[in-house]
């Protein structure tokens, strides 16, 4: 079963549900290694250990501002009726620190050039302890929440009459709403050295925090640290990766640990053992960090933060993982046999992929409409849902278009120019796959069919991580895809990249992914590019204009603006800002294209000018993407005017211009500097079906070898073959250059 986790209020308690849906209806389970989707039946104690590390800062002072971050998600839990126990480190380090200070403003001289002792650790514990519980106290206090202090040692653990003393005290201090805040009292701890034996003794608050988790019978332990979670080997390393699933079997030989905590005892080596301990005993474990916001509360919504022990952890994912070079390697391995493949093979594997999309029709529609009630459940803007729905019709205009890719002429080894170099000599530059792709897209589960249908028509390996909102429909179109490829080829062709952890490693890999594609946000795009020396093939906004100029045929321009703006106001190409003629103002038009686009529930925002003269709220830039029913108007003087406000404030996508005056759409279509530029058309016909493509990978921005809407030449490189007779250079004496060009 494939699960997901979600919070809902039961008779007033919040519980933590896991939901189970059943395996697809394709064959076996499909694999899903995501931690956060794999979790317990229902939470409501919580025990949270906080590191020295995350309290204090370099210094050992106080990190005041992390533990009133960390004390406002606790009073948020608390009063949505979570049971809440602290365990909480740092008095040994508060109170090193503050009787160091105390010791060089009471030193002589003479004292400081004496060799300095290390301070007494249980000095430093008795000290430390107050200070810490008066923070707490004070952090809490303003919150309007009530917390305790409990100290125990090792030994206390042995009496079984303290154990039940212990249980019941914090059960009454639950009630009352009360948070408890365990330490270890190290002033009084005979302890003498870190031991566990099987009677689960503790020597550090790590291990203490997975004892209480036992004897608590909590339901969750959460392991705050300094780092993300656990990582394969020291997390400053380069090599290193997040574990997000802690698998014994598979990672307990396979993690190099660095040096332990800076400040505390345990270090990561205490918390996996503690955490190792608590989740075979039942009780799962999430080591994350307690620098990150909100941590504890995205735990609890279901998001994948840290690491997850859990004692079924062995039954979600397999042993072996393949990480990103692997799938990256494969994915080249299995484009060259795909490559060596005919035509006519390339184009039958296309065509099942078509007879597979309409044949599973009904499994898709599940995994989908799955999507988007998750995605309306948690509230995501009406333009991004919609993007996210799948209907027969958009998978059989899918699967149509991939009959019109497979019967399109094959792309690869095509002869472009054919030159004699010399006599017996000919030179030709052909098309050639680019390698490997790697796809990043959001919302749009459509966009894994065309991309995928794209590269294996065009010889290329693919890798694709789309977003978490479209997760069970890009498994279940991966899955259907994935099996029409022959076993010649290899399913490997096209890799699905399913955490978002993955994307950081696959962008280092220049020496293997050739070209990188984002779509998506303008953050996206961003991050990717700054993140990667992988050549970047994309748009990061698509700001449209429509500009209507005086001498357009106003019907027509009516049509027009209204289409690009209303048609699909989520697309990329749909019109964001209306430039208009002076002299339409006059005319009355532009009073009328308003009240006509307002009819269509769109909001008008003005510019400087329409501001003004119409009393219409102005926008906040100019360079804004809207994707819904919301549009910028303004004047302007003449062509001239708006071809200098589209270079300044659009985005290079597609822009389009209604006149009949020809001088003036010869100067628009020249001087407007995008991708795409059209005369008396809507901007939503910058589409890869559209414009005959069968489909597209995104839409270019870019100024390198593709720009608009990128079908199967944007995925295509070139490459030289040069067929001779024996010739050798020597210095250019014995050869006689023609440099001829011969047909094609």
């Amino acid at each position: 079963m494939e699960s997901r986790i979600g919070i809902k209020s039961v008779q007033g308690k919040p519980k933590l549900f896991l939901f189970l849906r059943q395996p697809d209806s394709l064959g076996q389970k499909m694999d899903n290694t995501d931690p956060c989707r794999h979790f317990i039946k229902d939470v409501k104690r919580i025990i949270i250990k906080v590191g020295t590390a995350v309290v204090t800062r370099q210094d050992g002072r106080l990190a005041v501002g992390k533990l009133g971050a960390l004390c406002e998600q606790i009073k948020e839990l608390n009063s949505l009726g979570y049971e809440i126990i602290l365990v909480s480190s740092g008095a040994v380090g508060l109170g090193r620190q503050r009787l160091r200070f105390r010791k060089l403003i009471n030193s002589s001289f003479a004292d400081l050039q004496k060799p300095q002792v290390e301070l007494d650790g249980k000095a430093c514990a008795a000290v430390g302890q107050s200070s810490l519980m008066a923070v707490y106290d004070d952090l809490f206090g303003q919150l309007d929440v009530t917390s305790a202090q409990l100290l125990v040692t090792d030994n206390d653990f042995r009496d079984r009459d303290f154990r039940k003393q212990l249980s019941e005290t914090v059960k009454s201090l639950l009630s009352l709403k009360v948070i408890p805040i365990f330490n270890e009292n190290d002033a009084v701890s005979t302890r003498r050295a870190p031991y566990e034996d099987s009677s689960g003794i503790f020597w550090d608050n790590d291990s203490l925090s997975a004892l209480l988790a036992l004897e608590l019978k909590a339901d969750l332990l959460i392991l705050l640290s300094d780092v993300d979670g656990l990582y394969s080997g020291p997390p400053s390393e380069p090599h290193s990766k997040l574990i997000h699933t802690y698998i014994k079997e598979k990672h307990q030989n396979e993690i190099t640990f660095g040096d332990k905590s800076r400040v505390g005892r345990g270090g990561m080596t205490a918390k996996v053992k503690a955490s190792i301990h608590a989740a075979e005993a039942g009780i799962p474990v999430v080591i994350t960090s307690g620098f990150a916001a909100e941590n504890i509360t995205k735990i609890l919504q279901g998001q994948c933060i840290g690491t997850l022990f859990h004692k079924d952890a062995h039954k979600w994912a397999p042993v072996k993982e393949v990480d990103a070079r692997e799938m990256a390697v494969a994915a080249r391995d299995c484009s060259r046999r795909l490559q060596a493949l005919s035509s006519e093979e390339r184009k039958q594997i296309l065509l099942r992929i078509a007879d597979a999309l309409v044949a599973y029709q009904k499994e898709i529609r599940i995994e989908n409409d799955a999507d988007v009630a998750a995605a309306q459940e948690a509230g995501y803007e009406k333009s991004l849902v919609s993007r996210l729905v799948l209907k027969n019709e958009k998978l059989a205009g899918l699967a149509n278009n991939i009959r019109i890719i497979a019967n399109m002429e094959d792309p690869i080894g095509r002869v472009l120019k054919r030159t004699e170099l010399a006599e017996g000599m000919v030179l030709e530059k052909t098309s050639s796959p680019l390698g490997v792709l790697l796809i990043v897209f959001e919302s749009r589960p459509d966009a894994l069919v065309q991309i995928a249908s794209l590269a294996i028509r065009s010889g290329n390996g693919l890798l694709l991580k789309g977003g978490k909102e479209a997760k069970r429909s890009n498994a279940v179109l991966h899955k259907v895809i994935t099996e029409a490829i022959p076993d010649s080829v290899g399913s490997k062709l096209i890799g699905l990249v399913t955490s978002r952890a993955e994307i950081p490693e696959l962008l280092k890999l220049d020496d293997v992914i050739d070209l990188v594609i984002p779509r998506g946000s303008n953050k996206l795009v961003s991050q990717i590019k700054s993140s990667t020396k992988i050549p970047v093939l994309g748009h990061a906004d698509g700001i449209c204009h429509v500009y209507v100029d005086k001498s357009a045929d106003l019907e027509m321009a009516r049509r027009i603006v209204l289409d690009a703006k209303v048609d699909y106001p989520a697309g990329c190409n749909a019109m964001e800002t209306l430039l208009v003629h002076k002299d339409l103002v006059e005319k009355d038009w532009l009073n009328n294209i308003i009240v006509d686009l307002r009819t269509e529930g769109v909001t008008i925002y003005g510019g400087p000018k329409t501001g003004l003269l119409l009393n219409i709220p102005q926008a906040g830039s100019f360079h804004h993407e809207y994707n819904s029913l919301a549009c910028t108007v303004e004047i302007v003087d003449d062509v001239y005017a708006a071809i200098d406000h589209i270079n300044l404030n659009g985005s290079a996508h597609t822009d389009s211009i209604v006149a009949e005056d020809h001088e003036v759409v010869d100067v628009f279509l020249r001087q407007v500097d995008s991708a795409a530029v059209f005369h008396n058309a809507s901007t939503r016909f910058s589409d890869g079906a559209r414009f005959g493509l069968g489909a597209e990978v995104g839409i270019s921005t870019s100024r390198i070898h593709a720009r608009g809407p990128v079908g199967v030449d944007g995925l295509l490189t070139t490459r030289w073959i040069l067929r001779g007779s024996g010739q050798i250079v020597d210095g250019d004496k014995t050869v006689k250059y023609t440099h001829r060009d011969l047909a094609i």
